[in-house]
């Protein structure tokens, strides 16, 4: 008999690179097994999971409006006309297990999994669940997680400390710094930050970079800074006028296996599957979580390693006067550095996707 499974969720990059490699583990364990996304309509799961050779299916399914009330009738509405979809899909496809990795598609495809008596599983990726999950955990056989002391939200013996996974090809970057450097045309003998703000770019953290050019550009430090597609225009436009060959912007870096194999200190996000791969990487970071997400949980994913020491957090709103400095301060700092490194490698947690993937053969006996 071929094994089923369902794979549900997405939205942004920090879903769906977890949740291919879970795909890929289960693929691992059984190749000739049967593997069916669940996304949203018009979101990057949409193109990203067929180009990693997996099918897919949408649902018309859309976050609450927390701005504008009037819209969210068309919100619930979509949501009722997911429940169904999904209740097709999964009838159609008869997983063994449905598996949910957050995003919105996730909430009406493992309710309607649950409800036809078909075990789920959930990934949480942060170190606060959010509230669809709260919410899913009630009927889920097993929840997979990334951070400890996760009881306070989850039900204590359905608990996996597994971590998220992240993407394979970042793994053995130490050999790769040669090419890097070739790569970016940056010199070995220098200093690089990297500054990354998720796939689509994170506003205040372009707007900072953007207000410390100047400091930059003197300061001798090479930079990748990846903007996002929707911030290319402006930063170019910024970083025209220094004209620094130490100043490499770019709307996505395709080879970010190379810009961390060189990073001497990384900028990023709080987001969870960020924070995993700086985990694994051992690369010393400054965090700037968003503001702009459910529960604020990106604050307390940053917090969860700043109690450890092994981070420091800037504030989104301080973020524009403090970043550029604080990042030159900590780069010419190596003992710091040091200390990041070795304190955020404690918390890597390895193999992830195969630790998932054997909770869900569990599932199936």
């Amino acid at each position: 008999m071929k094994h089923k499974f369902i794979i549900s969720g997405g939205g942004t990059g920090g879903h769906i690179f977890p949740a291919i490699s879970i795909a890929n583990a289960l693929k691992k364990q059984m190749p000739d097994a049967d593997i069916l996304f669940v996304g949203a309509l018009g979101r990057m799961e949409m193109e990203r999971v067929p180009a990693a050779g997996y099918p897919i299916e949408g649902l018309p399914v859309s976050g609450f409006n927390r701005k504008d009330m009037l819209r969210n009738v068309k919100v619930l509405i979509d949501l009722l006309r997911s429940m169904v979809l999904a209740r097709r899909i999964i009838k159609r496809f008869n997983p063994e297990v449905v598996i949910g990795v957050g995003g919105y598609a996730s909430a009406p495809t493992l309710r309607a999994a649950s409800a036809l008596g078909i075990p789920t599983l959930i990934q949480e990726q942060n170190s606060y669940a959010g509230v669809t999950n709260k919410l899913l955990a009630k009927k889920a056989k097993k929840i997979c997680v990334a951070y400890e002391g996760m009881e306070r939200f989850f039900q204590k013996d359905k608990i996996v400390l597994t971590g998220n996974p992240v993407r394979q090809d970042l793994f053995a970057i130490a050999s790769k710094t040669d090419e890097a450097y070739q790569f970016f045309g940056l010199d070995p003998k220098k200093k690089t930050i990297l500054v990354v703000g998720g796939s689509l770019g994170a506003r205040t953290i372009n707007q900072s970079i953007i207000a410390g050019l100047e400091k930059l550009s003197k300061s001798g430090v090479q930079v990748i800074w990846q903007t996002g597609k929707f911030y290319i225009d402006s930063a170019r436009k910024a970083s025209e006028a220094y004209n620094s060959p130490e100043l490499l912007v770019t709307d996505f870096v395709s080879r970010m296996d190379l810009a961390y194999s060189i990073a001497d200190l990384v900028v990023s996000r709080a987001g969870a599957s960020s924070i995993s791969e700086l985990c694994l990487l051992a690369k010393p970071v400054i965090l700037v979580p968003s503001p702009n997400v459910a529960e604020d949980h990106q604050t307390q994913n940053a917090l969860a390693l700043v109690r450890k020491d092994a981070a420091v957090m800037i504030k989104d709103k301080d973020a524009v006067e403090q970043l550029v400095d604080e990042s030159l301060k900590l780069i010419r700092n190596e003992t710091e550095l040091t200390k990041l490194s070795k304190n955020i490698m404690k918390l890597a947690e390895k193999d992830s996707a195969d630790r998932i993937a054997a909770e869900v053969m569990r599932l199936i006996g």
